[in-house]
């Protein structure tokens, strides 16, 4: 028995579920790495029309609402992630009018549209830097940004200790017009990104109507990038360590996960809220804590916040159940729903994560049912619905993750995850556009793609639409509560309202009581004499 249990007529993709007063406490959200989707131009990179032509696959697929990686003007020094122009869109990608029929054609979908937005740091290209530059220490320009006088006889050494997240030190010194050095700038990641400072209220202003200006365009919400950033320790004291970046979301760092970042936060809540539509913020907020990053989704502040404890989690039953207790006591505290992912843009792929080739993938699988079966909301990372393994061997002349040509921050492999995704044929690029792609494919992917395994009922394509037929369909999923059964050692076992859900995660099988009507399972079950043999690293859903 395998996923074809599961019913084999899915609802249209204008479900209610994606309309219904908080729809964002259950939704399930896709996330698409703009230019690795879908090229529309033969560029080898994908755009926003690619995007708008893809979208049936994510209705057919059942979420809720599509979330978008950067696509505003940018030099692409961080994959988008150094905006030059927050309200145009890079050519790269395409223009203004693409974005505006991209949302009116995912709303048409019953598909809501959630977009990244940037405020920790801008482009080096941004007008607003170009200007500091240009301007004296001290001039109003650069107030914008946080430019300090060097330590040392002559400045010659940076302001304080702060190490980049991608390694290196987190200052760059500026030169005067006279070609003789001047102040150092901060930024914590690319020295192309310089950080801002939210100190200043001119900056405050202008997000503000940043985010004016999308909302009123369509958008049904920001996933806010480093929202653990913008606010710094007065004094930007030293850390004393070094390996900084390994320090994030293990303590509160006087660059991350400062208090005052929740003052930012509820003042762009109460302008979501002004909105009719229920708009949302979404937290990429890394906290030592499940009760610190609850604090990011009190009732005036964010809706949701990533759950990386969950992500980075080891395929363990018990720390498993640990992170999923911690994760549920912390948000309800508050009020808030859990969320819930497994992978994403900026970590290695779960299907390799968790294990290397078949059995990576099992895991992967009943990881993807063990998730969806939560309470609250989940996000699907394009490509993982297909059960694409990160690609490992990517030659070091194509890549171009900043981190990997900078030492001690980040490994460095997150274009591992970024390859193209493939939707048809035997050929590179496998439908992703008319002509290459931005990352070389492998060869085996051709029996991943999107046609390859539609149809297939044992396909991982195919377990992901039937699971999220039945996530719609059955009332106890989605966002609410869950109850512990009792269980074998290594086995997961839990219920929620006509619901339960088994997750063996052993290297071995185990045999259990039939505990209701199984409805789909991830590898194929044995039944007698009122029990069932549960295979290794295999998750069942049934009906109670």
């Amino acid at each position: 028995m395998t996923q074809d249990l599961a019913p084999s007529v899915r609802p249209a993709a204008d479900s209610s579920s994606a309309h219904a007063e908080g729809w964002w406490r259950s939704a399930v959200i896709y996330q698409v790495y703009v230019r690795s989707f879908a090229d529309s131009d033969g560029d080898g990179i994908g755009d926003l029309r690619g995007i708008r032509q893809r979208l049936p696959h994510l209705a057919e697929l059942g979420v809720d609402a599509v979330w978008l990686t950067p696509f505003y003007a940018s030099p692409q020094a961080d994959g988008g992630y150094d905006v030059a122009d927050y309200r145009a869109v890079d050519p790269l990608f395409g223009d203004l009018s693409d974005a505006d029929d991209l949302v009116r054609e995912a709303h048409r979908l019953g598909l809501r549209v959630i977009v990244d937005i940037v405020p920790n740091h801008t482009s080096e290209r941004h007008a607003w830097f170009r200007a500091a530059l240009a301007d004296r220490p001290g001039g109003t320009a650069r107030e914008r940004y946080h430019f300090r006088p060097g330590k040392g006889v002559s400045g010659e050494l940076p302001p304080n200790d702060w190490e980049s997240v991608f390694g290196g030190p987190a200052w760059t010194r500026t030169q005067l017009p006279d070609g003789t050095p001047g102040e150092w700038y901060l930024h914590l990641f690319a020295p192309e990104q310089p950080d801002l400072n939210w100190d200043n209220q001119e900056v405050r202003e202008e997000f503000e109507s940043v985010l004016r200006f999308w909302l009123d365009l369509g958008v049904d919400g920001f996933r806010i990038d480093v929202a653990h950033g913008m606010v710094k320790a007065p004094g930007l004291p030293d850390i004393g360590r070094k390996e900084q970046a390994k320090l994030i979301g293990a303590q509160v760092l006087p660059f991350f996960d400062q208090d005052g970042v929740h003052e930012i936060h509820r003042s762009w809540r109460a302008l979501l809220d002004s909105y009719e539509g229920e708009r949302i913020g979404v937290a990429e907020a890394w906290a030592p804590t499940s009760e610190r990053l609850a604090l990011y989704v009190r009732p005036d502040e964010l809706h949701q916040a990533f759950n990386f404890q969950f992500l980075t989690c080891a395929w363990d039953a018990d720390a498993m159940r640990t992170v999923i207790d911690e994760s549920l006591a912390a948000t309800l505290s508050v009020g808030a729903p859990t969320t819930w992912v497994l992978s994403n843009h900026d970590v290695v792929r779960h299907a390799t994560r968790y294990g290397a080739g078949e059995p990576g993938l099992r895991r992967a699988r009943a990881a993807a049912l063990l998730m969806l079966a939560l309470p609250g909301s989940a996000y699907v990372y394009q490509g993982e619905e297909l059960g694409l393994p990160e690609v490992v061997d990517l030659p070091d002349e194509v890549r171009q993750d900043p981190a990997f040509f900078r030492g001690d921050g980040q490994d460095g492999t997150r274009d591992g995850c970024r390859v193209p995704i493939p939707w048809s044929g035997d050929e590179a690029p496998y439908g992703f556009g008319p002509g290459g792609s931005w990352l070389p494919q492998p060869e085996e992917w051709r029996e991943l793609s999107v046609a390859a395994q539609s149809g297939d009922p044992r396909s991982t394509l195919e377990l992901y639409r039937s699971a999220l037929t039945l996530r719609r369909e059955l009332p106890g999923l989605g966002d609410g509560e869950m109850v512990w059964l009792d269980a074998p050692e290594g086995v997961l076992a839990f219920s929620r309202p006509g619901f339960l859900c088994t997750l063996n995660t052993l290297g071995e099988e185990v045999e259990l009581p039939v505990p209701g009507r199984p409805v789909l399972a991830t590898s194929a079950l044995e039944f007698g004499g009122g029990t069932v043999r549960v295979p290794s690293d295999t998750c069942v859903w049934w009906a109670v």
